[in-house]
């Protein structure tokens, strides 16, 4: 089906001139009375054509027996029926023309993967044949308030009356497309799109996305995914996104094996490998939440339109044990306290009493209580402050005797003067409603509100991350990624060293040897300490074979260490003998390279921390082409060992320049098409001080074709 055709379909999903309920029900509160419930209560324009052969009219609208009967063909179908009833208005469907179906129709691959992904498939083939879409099965529906075009059974709507606002929810689970709507509309916020795809047998939750990120009352879009299958279409989103200024957020669960077998369970979805995701989303500017509380808990700052101009945060509390927690909570988050001038100094002993500090936290103390101006003039003192990006007020216990409707209106004029992010903690509901009510987000603890404050500058950190790669022409991929044809075959180590060696990537200076004579003067020719190893396109690790011999400093351990590796060899059925012998590397620290090519999202690099513990203590930093120098960096000093690249204990700084050059040289062999390789992995690559640079040692290289 044609791209553009598919688009248009999804388009008129949202926005549909007609809808036909197909298994209809006068009960209200039954998956097929809800759709129509919604449609007539929450304001849909267009015409509603209730199905039920064993009715005349449903909760008192005209009521068709069959499709065909209609006087027009619907835009969209529900299809509320089970069994073979929903392949038979499938068919319906299609025939009669309509564009999209929602299919609420649950029992299948959720319930069976093998028999229910094959109905599914049969499903869509019966869509497709008649050029229509199918959102589900297994589906609670869509809705949009904005339009009115309610598609959906879910008892939230009934629980938590809609508003239409400037979020979007989009989700494979049906729970999980009405949890957020239900959090976000106790505070008071609207939402646009509520969607949840199920199955995501043929529209898939990132399709939908690439179309909902167009709309444009939208400021945030919340995703939750339990499957990645189609990278792609959440790719395009983000592009789409990022040309209007819209903020994603996303949960991608099954992110322990335990989730990843639930996910398999609940949806049919196939989990993608967690670290892949995590670097898919960095590349485009989504940020990632574990949760749902952390997910939802920001939106608010997103809708202020506030640009966070640093991390540097002013808390302000009438309690000092609040004030150190805030401390504590700023730290931890990445953030930090700011500092004051001189001028905002001075300005703050004015403002403030005798007792209380011009310190950072500000400790109001109890005075407070007495005087009812003080917020304000603190706030006012500190307005000016170049040296503040955000303020955070702790109000752990106010009520009779404070004036917080003054203060709340104080934060607001604060808000109004430096159009910086202002956030308010308060464990008292009537305190929170106050500053809520003059438009200052709120949060019942100072630890929630500095964590969402965190999530808030960490997203603008990405989006500008992202940004500047674009500028410098690192522009992401949005396209399916290619997978090389032919099954990978592993390139012997005197093989991977040359296709290295060739990329400009420095390797050990080596020989490639055939007899213990040839290994005899390639030590002679090197003149020092040397390895021998055994070479051979079956073996990737060679240790645990007793193909490597270390520390070689004489003609007769070189020739002891032929022999025991061509016997080695031999018994393993490591045929012919070959070795090879390479200069002993010295440098000071072992760090690796990795590179491979993932089915969904294409090449992947690792880089960090190398030696033979790297896969049980990994240290690592993962991107996806196209990535930039500063990407290598920003990743180099995201690990445990980074203080050590500096120097430490008299040690000397190290060569990070040569290390980054090595790895954008791996990325470009990955990105090469003529070189058709499936992964790379150089461990160790030796570190050395600056103006030494780097070395891999050694080199296994995997290529098809």
């Amino acid at each position: 089906m044609d791209i553009s055709h598919c688009t248009a379909l999804l388009r008129t999903a949202l926005d549909p001139r007609s809808i036909a309920i197909i298994g209809a029900s006068e009960n209200p509160n039954k998956v097929g009375g809800r759709p129509l419930r919604f449609l007539t209560q929450f304001g849909f324009r267009g015409k509603i054509y209730p199905i039920n052969p064993k009715r005349t009219e449903t909760q008192g609208l005209p009521t068709w027996a069959a499709l065909e009967d209609l006087p027009e063909t619907p835009d969209l179908a529900i299809i509320a029926v089970a069994g073979q009833a929903a392949f038979d208005a499938i068919d319906a469907c299609g025939q009669a023309g309509v564009k999209i179906a929602v299919v609420m129709t649950g029992g299948l691959t959720e319930s069976d993967p093998v028999n229910g992904k094959q109905k599914e498939r049969e499903m869509v083939a019966r869509a497709q044949a008649h050029g229509m879409r199918i959102i589900g099965p297994n589906s609670q529906g869509i809705a949009n308030f904005g339009t009115g075009a309610i598609a959906s059974f879910s008892t939230m709507f009934v629980e938590v009356p809609p508003m239409d606002g400037p979020v979007g929810i989009i989700s494979q689970s049906g729970a999980m497309s009405v949890v957020p709507y239900g959090l976000l509309r106790q505070r008071g916020i609207g939402i646009r799109h509520s969607h949840a795809t199920g199955n995501d047998c043929d529209v898939t939750a990132c399709e939908m996305a690439t179309i909902v990120a167009e709309d444009p009352a939208l400021k945030v879009l919340l995703l939750y995914l339990e499957g990645l299958p189609d990278p792609h279409r959440l790719a395009q989103a983000a592009a789409v996104a990022r040309e209007r200024g819209l903020f994603i957020m996303a949960i991608k669960s099954g992110r322990t094996a335990a989730g990843q077998a639930a996910a398999q369970s609940h949806t049919g979805a196939l989990a993608s490998e967690d670290r892949v995701v995590d670097a898919f989303f960095r590349q485009h500017g989504i940020l990632r939440a574990k949760d749902m509380r952390e997910m939802v808990d920001g939106v608010e700052l997103y809708l202020k339109g506030w640009r966070p101009r640093g991390k540097r945060v002013v808390a302000i509390s009438t309690s000092g044990a609040t004030c150190v927690m805030a401390a504590d909570a700023i730290a931890s988050t990445g953030l930090s306290l700011a500092n004051f001038s001189d001028g905002t100094v001075a300005k703050l002993r004015e403002a403030l009493p005798p007792i209380a500090l011009p310190n950072n936290p500000i400790d109001l103390t109890g005075a407070m209580l007495t005087d009812s101006s003080l917020f304000g003039r603190t706030l006012k003192a500190l307005a000016a402050e170049p040296g503040i990006d955000a303020f955070l007020t702790g109000l752990p216990v106010s009520g009779a005797g404070y004036d917080v409707p003054r203060y709340s209106r104080d934060a607001a004029a604060c808000i109004e003067e430096t159009q910086r992010p202002f956030l308010c903690s308060a464990a008292q509901p009537s305190v929170r409603d106050a500053f809520r009510a003059q438009g200052v987000p709120t949060f019942e603890t100072e630890t929630d509100a500095v964590q969402a404050l965190g999530r808030f500058v960490a997203h603008w950190g990405l989006v500008e991350s992202m940004n500047r790669r674009i500028a410098a022409g690192c522009i992401p991929y949005v396209g399916v990624c290619e997978t090389l044809a032919g099954e990978a075959s592993m390139l012997d180590e005197a093989g991977s060293l040359a296709l290295l060696a060739k990329a400009k990537i420095c390797t050990i200076p080596h020989q490639e040897c055939d007899s213990e004579e040839s290994a005899v003067h390639a030590f002679q020719a090197m003149g020092g300490p040397v390895v021998l190893k055994g070479c051979s396109a079956s073996v990737a690790h060679k240790t645990e074979l007793g193909l490597v011999h270390l520390d070689l400093r004489d003609e007769t351990s070189v020739r002891q260490a032929w022999r025991d590796v061509s016997a080695a060899m031999q018994s393993h059925g490591l045929l012919p003998v070959r070795a090879i012998v390479a200069r002993m590397a010295k440098g000071s620290h072992e760090m690796m390279i990795g590179a491979h090519r993932d089915p969904l999202f294409g090449p992947v690099v690792v880089f960090g921390a190398g030696g033979k513990y790297v896969e049980a203590l990994p240290d690592v930093a993962m991107l996806l082409p196209p990535f930039s120098r500063e990407d290598v960096k920003s990743g180099l000093a995201s690990l445990r060992m980074a203080p050590l690249l500096q120097g430490v204990r008299g040690e000397p700084e190290l060569d990070v320049e040569a290390f980054v050059d090595s790895v954008m040289r791996v990325q470009d062999l990955m990105a090469d098409p003529l070189q058709y390789i499936d992964s790379i992995d150089l461990n160790p690559v030796i570190l050395r001080p600056v103006g030494d640079g780097c070395v891999a040692v050694d080199a296994v290289v995997y290529r098809t074709g």
